[in-house]
């Protein structure tokens, strides 16, 4: 989790921290889907984005 909040994007851009509520927001946002849907995909496929997107078929 970063230390400065003011910071809107990943800390880690190849990662979903799905404990960070706005990193949450970010991603559901860019990849258009839920928190439920992104939260299932990162339990299925792990924290990379790369294979969060490849679980998603994005």
């Amino acid at each position: 989790m970063p230390d400065d909040k003011t910071k809107r994007h990943p800390q880690d851009g190849q990662r979903v921290d799905i404990n960070d509520p706005k990193e949450v927001s970010n991603w559901c946002n860019s990849l258009g889907v839920d928190e439920i849907t992104l939260a299932n995909a990162v339990h299925a496929a792990g924290t990379y984005i790369d294979d969060v997107k490849k679980y998603l078929g994005k």
